[in-house]
């Protein structure tokens, strides 16, 4: 009551004046004001609705109206003396021992709206009813002073023959605001009109006993996050509730619940995304990403490479996957895998594109090299997409390029019918000629039998492959290097891997963190394989020197598969065709081979015995000397492997490669040719910082900071040069030597340095070796009846 007559939310009735706060148009009809006291005041009703109807209409012309909602009232401060409601209502029932455990009896107190709301909705669910929130009312400082909260099937339908559930029940409760800043009821109905739900599982259906609380909704977000399917989650949600029939909603609501929390992480997904990458940048300053962009700003491609994937394409990046098939993001956008091999995945980087154009192909191919250095491979394995393939060629043109075995033979399967069934003789003498190393004249043979043996010379699909036989056969790959790896299973097995990590259709921001998970897993996986060929023994299968020498030069895997290659020798003798020069190897059971298998193989021997070439062509495939090669190192009783038969990719030093201006410090390279009294101060101390860096991973942190710092000093200073540092001299060493080789050629002479022993050649540097090369996989190449294709519904016959 103010002094010049009734104020009715801010505005004075007798005296018209507008007050700072104005009563919203939707409010007006929520009023109910008594005729009596607009009397009382002396004024009419027509003459209060006039100014509020004028105050209303110049609030809102010439300007947006602003949202006008009620602040929510203060909580009541809690009291550990203050018994709950709930804990009232119990004690009450225990003395009475009839009817409900919690019942909402007049004059019950909460400390918060949230508290009361709680309490009823467990008494509907006691009784079978569910709740919701009905009309409020909101006092003069535009707060909220009443609530009620109703029976679900209170009100009417909005329109009739409708499936509501509202019935016009009368059942609720009203809560009014106390003195003391808490909530108290003041009436309660429990007269319903409708039949009540007995029943749990009919209970479960009301809406407001669907709720799933906070720290639920938490569980199941990071559990969603790492791809756990939805049927899991409530396996594990129902495991906190002793078992799955406890759960206090259904999985119903637990889907409803991943939809809303997907559509969440959606909101603002390109600045999160970039924010993420910004972040991999700060602490990894070797992270290398770049975006392209649409005309409308949108992401067209995404690339990046991790320093990690730096550093192992540097060791491993000869012969290299690359793959399309992943596409379970939110904008289906193709994601792309660089993957090494060296009998286990690496991951080199990542790209996500957004259409598989040629133009988009030759962007990413030329900035995958551009961000690792400039290297190209030496194989790339990639699936028939035509765009793909005309990329390779425009930005890799010094790039074998094959495709991948498993994408050509999927369809095998069904199309050949009855003929694939298992354990069928036509299945596997197709594999004999697809996965085995066997040479061109071989497959052609045993195609052409193979064919005629089943009647198959029309068959369609046999015909398509057979055309393109010299992308995909493994024999046509014979003077290729690939690492062992004539699929892109290196590729799937990544793919296959990401999809335990990325949950289907998610953003691309949560996408990159799932994808730091799998990198951070197969580098652990990598570090384990290390770390076993470092510190486990061997098992010699003959014990021969040169297989003692290949346990200490060899990793684990690889010295198993030398093992193998050893073991086979028993099955073959040697014939001398060319005295030191020429060896003929013959398999001693000839006769129970295919007629078209190749029995006796040819291996050369060059003037010094340090290099033996085989025609099987496997070590030209994988990088591993063939039993037949090992069969005349035997016989020269080599108690070494040429060094020319060992690439470094397999060896344990395989990670030992430094840039070109740091390469005379390999352990491959020997000592430096020449030493200074302040370069070997230098490197002795250096050694030493570096033990101490790699005690933990913060002593890593301060050695690569005070590293950075120490370079970015040193390189404004080293500009000028005295002549007196290591690098100089070795220069000044290679011009001489190479005025003494000129000179030694125009007398006739030879150009070859007098060596009397090894360490008197120091002092020469050799040429420099090209960078090692990539990695292959732990097990055989998979068939692709393997790869669990889908049955046809329809005959294939």
């Amino acid at each position: 009551m103010s002094t010049n007559g009734v104020e009715i939310n801010g505005i004075s009735a007798a005296s018209g004046a507008r007050s700072t706060s104005v009563l919203p148009l939707e409010s007006q009809d929520s009023m109910s004001v008594p005729n009596d006291v607009f009397a009382a005041a002396g004024c009419a009703r027509s003459h209060v609705d006039a100014v509020v109807g004028e105050v209303c209409s110049e609030a809102t012309s010439g300007w947006t109206r602003r949202v006008r909602v009620g602040k929510a009232p203060e909580e009541r401060e809690m009291n550990p003396n203050r018994i709950s409601a709930l804990e009232l209502s119990v004690r009450a029932y225990t003395e009475k021992r009839d009817g409900p455990v919690v019942y909402p009896s007049i004059g019950t107190s909460f400390d918060s709206l949230d508290e009361a709301y709680e309490f009823y909705n467990l008494y509907s669910w006691e009784c079978g009813f569910g709740v919701r929130l009905a009309k409020s009312r909101l006092n003069v400082e535009r707060k909220r002073c009443m609530q009620e909260i109703v029976c679900a099937c209170a009100g009417k339908p909005l329109r009739e023959n409708s499936r509501s559930a509202r019935c016009g029940c009368n059942a609720m409760i009203r809560l009014l605001w106390s003195n003391d800043k808490g909530w108290y009821i003041a009436e309660h109905k429990d007269d319903h009109n409708h039949p009540l739900s007995l029943m749990c599982g009919q209970k479960m259906h009301w809406k407001s006993h669907k709720h799933i609380d906070r720290y639920t909704k938490d569980l199941v977000k990071q559990l969603r996050d790492n791809n756990v399917g939805l049927g899991k989650v409530f396996s594990i949600v129902g495991s906190f509730f002793g078992i799955v029939d406890n759960v206090p909603f259904m999985k119903r609501c637990l889907k409803t619940l991943c939809r809303k929390l997907n559509k969440e992480q959606s909101d603002e997904d390109a600045v999160k995304t970039m924010a993420i990458l910004v972040e991999m940048k700060a602490n990894d300053p070797d992270f290398n990403y770049t975006v392209q962009v649409d005309d409308e700003s949108r992401v067209k491609t995404l690339m990046w490479v991790t320093s990690r994937g730096f550093d192992q394409y540097r060791c491993f990046g000869d012969a290299i996957t690359f793959d399309t098939t992943y596409r379970t993001n939110l904008y289906d956008m193709p994601f792309e895998l660089f993957v090494g091999n060296h009998f286990q995945s690496i991951i080199f980087g990542g790209a996500m594109m957004r259409d598989e154009k040629e133009d988009t192909f030759k962007w990413i191919f030329k900035e995958f090299i551009h961000m690792v250095g400039g290297k190209h491979p030496q194989t790339i394995l990639t699936d028939q997409a035509r765009a793909m393939e005309l990329a390779i060629e425009a930005e890799l043109p010094n790039t074998v390029h094959r495709w991948c075995k498993w994408h050509v033979l999927k369809k095998a399967k069904e199309s050949m019918g009855v003929l694939w069934s298992k354990n069928s003789d036509f299945k596997l003498e197709f594999h004999k000629l697809v996965h085995h190393m066997i040479m061109e004249e071989e497959f052609e043979a045993g195609w052409q039998q193979m064919l005629e043996k089943y009647s198959l010379k029309k068959h369609t699909f046999l015909m398509q492959i057979y055309e393109v036989r010299h992308k995909w056969a493994k024999p046509y790959f014979r003077g290729v290097f690939c690492a062992k790896m004539t699929s892109t299973q290196r590729s799937e097995s990544a793919n296959h891997m990401l999809k335990g990590y990325v949950p289907p259709g998610c953003p691309m921001h949560l996408f990159l963190r799932q994808f730091e998970k799998l990198q951070f897993d197969r580098e652990s996986e990598q570090s384990f394989q290390e770390k076993r060929t470092l510190l486990s023994g061997v098992s010699l299968r003959l014990n021969l020197p040169i297989e003692r020498h290949a346990s200490k030069v060899y990793t684990r895997a690889m010295f198993e598969k030398f093992g193998e290659e050893l073991y086979k020798c028993g099955a073959h003798v040697l014939d001398e065709i060319v005295a030191k020069k020429v060896y003929k190897s013959t398999h001693v059971d000839a006769a129970a081979r295919e007629k078209w298998s190749k029995v006796e193989f040819m291996i050369q021997v060059d003037d010094e015995a340090s290099f033996f070439s085989c025609e099987c062509g496997m070590f030209e495939h994988s990088g591993l000397v063939c039993c037949h090669a090992l069969q005349v190192m035997i016989l020269f009783r080599l108690s070494k492997i040429p060094d020319k038969h060992i690439m470094k990719r397999w060896t344990r030093d395989a990670n030992d490669v430094l840039p070109a201006h740091l390469v005379r410090y390999q352990k491959d390279r020997g000592p430096p040719s020449s030493d200074t009294f302040r370069h070997h101060t230098m490197y002795t101390k250096a050694l030493e910082c570096v033990l101490l860096g790699d005690s933990n991973v913060r002593c890593y942190d301060v050695f690569m900071t005070m590293m950075k710092e120490v370079q970015a000093t040193l390189l404004p200073l080293s500009a000028e040069k005295d002549g007196m540092g290591l690098a100089e001299r070795e220069q000044q060493n290679q011009v001489l030597v190479q005025k003494q080789a000129e000179t030694l050629q125009m007398q006739g002479g030879s150009t070859k340095p007098a060596c009397d022993g090894e360490s008197s050649c120091s002092g020469i540097a050799g040429q420099q070796n090209k960078h090692p090369r990539g990695r292959p996989t732990t097990s055989r190449d998979k068939a692709p009846y393997e790869q669990q294709l889908k049955r046809s519904r329809f005959c294939t016959i």
